[in-house]
């Protein structure tokens, strides 16, 4: 089992460590591209570059907030930031892509490539915090010994109401007499009193009377 953890965790680390360069490249193609399309769009050289980091930069904190939220309540909040953030990145790419790219591509083909990293960055970084996650947790383990407890109960529980000593029967009987006037149902009884449904109905069941076997000799005075 140690060997099959060590090989597993160096996957995961490998794995992860080529997502964060492939998410780092990501985002330097998408940064220079948004810093560029900000400084022609009439923001100052020396600070379109802070365009892109809150276009990009909201699409990684969105995408750690959904899996640290996954399933929980709020979690729709980070999922419309994520959704908002990847489509004005893409948007904001391929429309830099159609104005500064060569006359000579077909503008289609040039927003299409310029929408690449924006995309890349968004699935590399929800695969770094999957990954990351899944190195913290530690790989599930047979517990065959815990669960012994749990499988004895049930004979435990016959053992017990099979014992004479636990409770006398006609205690029991009258505990069960006076929860029954009380309103308590059969298997509400029994759970109470620790016996079976069927032990209760008994006790509640009147004796069937035998009808009378007359001779048809009598005796004669």
């Amino acid at each position: 089992m140690s060997v099959q953890r060590a090989a597993w965790g160096w996957a995961v680390v490998t794995a992860a460590t080529g997502t964060v360069l492939i998410g780092i490249g990501a985002f330097w193609l998408s940064f220079m591209a948004l810093a560029d399309l900000a400084a022609r769009s009439g923001i100052a050289p020396g600070q379109a570059w802070i365009w892109p980091l809150l276009v990009d930069g909201l699409i990684v904190v969105s995408t750690i907030a959904v899996v640290a939220l996954d399933g929980r309540r709020g979690a729709w909040y980070p999922w419309a930031l994520l959704i908002c953030g990847a489509l004005v990145s893409v948007a904001a790419n391929a429309l830099h892509a159609i104005v500064a790219a060569d006359a000579s591509v077909p503008a289609m083909l040039a927003a299409t490539v310029a929408a690449v990293p924006p995309l890349v960055l968004l699935a590399s970084t929800h695969l770094t915090v999957v990954l990351t996650r899944s190195t913290a947790a530690p790989l599930s383990t047979p517990q065959a010994p815990s669960e012994l407890p749990a499988a004895t109960e049930p004979l435990a529980a016959i053992e017990s109401e099979a014992a004479p000593d636990a409770e006398p029967v006609l205690g029991r009987r009258d505990r069960a007499a006076r929860l029954r006037e009380a309103g308590w149902s059969n298997k509400s009884i029994a759970d109470e009193l620790g016996v079976h449904a069927s032990t209760v109905g008994r006790w509640f069941t009147p004796p069937v009377e035998e009808p009378e076997i007359t001779t048809e000799m009598e005796t004669t005075s």
